[in-house]
């Protein structure tokens, strides 16, 4: 059989109908499995042939057979079509945001309350696909990474200066509980009122006195009527929690800082302030990224109220 000189352009669906044929051994019921009718099916296998340069049928058969470039041109024609189908749901994936790479920062005391592990492994259930990268960073740092685009997400202790085009939610709001040292006077005590410590020193994180643990402790103090002592010298919450157990001041952190527990470290739930401190997630607030985005959605769907019920 002579072959015609090619005309349009070589396109998947070429290959679609040459498969079906082949699979179907029959003009009716491959067009009729296409969606097509049977002219319109014969002139596309004609011009498949004419693209290729070869005949791909043995017309000299009442039924359909393939000649022997035909064979292979099945062969590879699945494989092509696997792989446009592979591409195709690999990107239908990415834009749905279930693969891709996420950057994330936090805070030591993320990963205390529990909501840094809760939340990456119940969105890792849903996507299992995106690849999640962990970054333990101060909170200024984070947002400004975040605005800058070199971080993704952030969680972050509010009150904190928050940078144009990045929003935050809160995902946790829980009380405040005072830590002292086992030798302190009222370490016995199973509630201990804030306003009998107005005496003693409150240690912080190194940070601005509008930021984070310290902005709470001057906060919580004041609504028991005082004004704090308050020295801003810890570099984490580990060296806070040491300071206070070898008796240098008292420090009011989150109710869930309580698992970490030290040699001479109490801790003791306080009267005279309803004070909270807050976790909060940290974002662009127009964030292209579609696996960004999911994980955003992730954690919109969860509810303060409902974790403070919990605690």
């Amino acid at each position: 059989m002579s072959v015609n000189k090619a005309t349009g352009a070589f396109e998947l669906r070429h290959l679609r109908y040459f498969v079906t044929l082949a699979e179907e051994r029959n003009f009716s019921r491959a067009a009729e499995r296409l969606g097509i009718a049977q002219p319109g099916l014969s002139q596309q296998i004609l011009n498949l042939e004419a693209l290729v340069g070869t005949a791909l049928l043995d017309r000299s058969r009442r039924s359909v057979q393939l000649t022997l470039p035909g064979q292979v041109f099945l062969q590879e024609a699945r494989k092509t079509l696997l792989q446009a189908d592979t591409a195709l749901a690999a990107v239908r994936r990415a834009g749905r945001g279930e693969t891709g790479r996420i950057s994330i920062g936090y805070v030591a005391s993320a990963a205390y309350a529990g909501v840094l592990t809760a939340s990456l492994a119940g969105f890792r259930t849903t996507h299992p696909e995106v690849e999640l990268q962990l970054t333990e960073m101060e909170m200024g740092l984070q947002l400004a990474a975040i605005a800058g685009g070199a971080l993704d997400f952030g969680y972050v202790r509010p009150p904190v200066k928050v940078p144009d085009g990045v929003a935050t939610t809160c995902v946790l709001r829980e009380p405040l509980v005072v830590a002292v040292g086992a030798a302190h006077a009222l370490a016995g005590h199973e509630t201990i009122p804030l306003a009998a410590l107005r005496e003693e020193t409150f240690i912080a994180p190194r940070q601005a006195v509008d930021v984070g643990f310290h902005h709470n402790a001057v906060t919580a103090c004041r609504e028991s009527g005082f004004e704090p002592t308050i020295s801003a010298t810890g570099r984490d919450f580990t060296t806070i929690a040491s300071m206070v157990a070898v008796g240098l001041g008292v420090a009011l952190v989150p109710r869930s800082l309580t698992c970490l527990q030290l040699p001479g470290l109490v801790y003791r739930p306080i009267t005279g302030s309803t004070t909270t401190s807050d976790l909060a997630v940290a974002y662009r607030r127009n964030e292209p990224a579609p696996a960004v985005r999911a994980f955003i959605r992730h954690h919109h769907r969860a509810d303060p109220a409902e974790r403070d019920a919990a605690m």
